[in-house]
């Protein structure tokens, strides 16, 4: 691994089954990325991967402003379901990587009436300024080249493949629209390029 190192592992049950949780440090900037694994990852062809960037307030208060937090869960889900897979949750991707006080920043000013891309871009800031060099050094930690990617994003895609990352499919992550997220999940489908239907 080129940036991170192992730091710790142990067993973590949770309300989709159980994982083995990996915990990694970034030697760059010391943040702790996370690894979910489930079953023997190594020997799947192709194993399911979401490469989840962090949420505060998706993940952990359950906010409707956007679908990280059920994208997250379904994932889960969908791994537990298919009896092997990894779920590497990023550190440091907060609002895209634009971190949690501008992301409030820009959710002000979507209440303003700009949508997602239009609040960043009126702040001065990338649109996305996530990268994903951690997520490859944990798939190389677990020995694993070709994955099947658990996401609606093509830019995600071509940045891991651009990694050395084989996808062998990507498997879309559908949630159900609400009042609150509609803006957003028709501004990732329209202008940012989500595979998200029928929007």
């Amino acid at each position: 691994m080129l940036f991170l190192s192992h730091t710790s592992s142990a067993r973590l049950p949770t309300q989709f089954g159980t994982f083995d949780i990996h915990v990694f440090s970034d030697r760059r900037n010391g943040l702790e990325h996370i690894a979910l694994a489930c079953g023997e990852v190594q020997r799947a062809e192709a194993p399911l991967v979401r490469v989840h960037s962090e949420c505060l307030t998706g993940d952990i208060f359950g906010s409707t402003r956007c679908d990280c937090g059920e994208q997250l869960h379904h994932a889960q889900r969908l791994i537990q379901e298919t009896g092997h897979g990894l779920i590497l949750y990023l550190k440091n991707h907060e609002g895209r990587g634009i971190g949690l006080t501008n992301k409030m920043r820009a959710y002000a000013l979507q209440d303003q009436g700009l949508d997602t891309v239009e609040a960043n871009e009126a702040l001065g800031l990338p649109v996305d300024a996530r990268s994903y060099e951690a997520a490859a050094d944990m798939l190389a930690f677990f020995d694993i080249q070709r994955i099947r990617l658990l996401s609606n994003n093509q830019d995600k895609r071509a940045a891991l493949q651009a990694l050395g990352i084989s996808i062998a499919e990507q498997v879309p992550l559908l949630t159900t629209p609400t009042h609150e997220n509609l803006k957003y999940l028709q501004t990732k489908s329209h202008k940012l390029g989500h595979l998200i239907p029928d929007l």
